[in-house]
């Protein structure tokens, strides 16, 4: 296993990707502006196969988000979604000037929890944060 890392995916891997952990895919168009719209994207690959990803999100003021951090299962527990990670955080990191904080946020798949707690995420609730939340919406009127 000789894995590198870099910061390019297509729609089709990056869909990829998410339908080999059991999540759905994203509609090409939304999935292309994604991307398109992403500040940070790391790729794991083995040769050239991608089979790893992680994105950073923000609106360039003080919140941040890391989505759609993803390791093929075959590739799970072998140290690539640590490393993505460990690269997610060093940009982040080097983004930040002087006298600034930055909110990091990031929805855990289920299970995943102690993961992002090795980078210093704190699990909620909490006894200072209420639960994460998510809505899923869709126009069922597109195909």
């Amino acid at each position: 296993m000789n894995i590198t890392y870099s910061g390019a995916l297509t729609v089709e891997q990056y869909n990829a990707l998410r339908v080999s952990v059991g999540w759905i895919p994203v509609e090409p168009l939304l999935a292309q502006s994604g991307l398109d719209h992403t500040a940070f994207l790391i790729a794991a690959r083995d040769g050239a196969e991608p089979v790893g990803m992680a994105r950073v999100i923000t609106d360039y003021g003080y919140q941040v988000l890391i989505a759609d951090v993803v390791v093929h299962p075959d590739y799970q527990g072998k140290g690539v979604g640590g490393e993505m990670m460990t690269r997610v955080m060093a940009y982040i990191h080097e983004n930040i000037a002087p006298g600034q904080r930055k909110m990091i946020n990031l929805m855990s798949a289920k299970g995943k929890d102690g993961f992002y707690q090795k980078f210093g995420f704190l699990e909620r609730p909490s006894e200072k944060f209420g639960p994460g939340m998510t809505q899923w919406i869709s126009n069922e009127a597109l195909v």
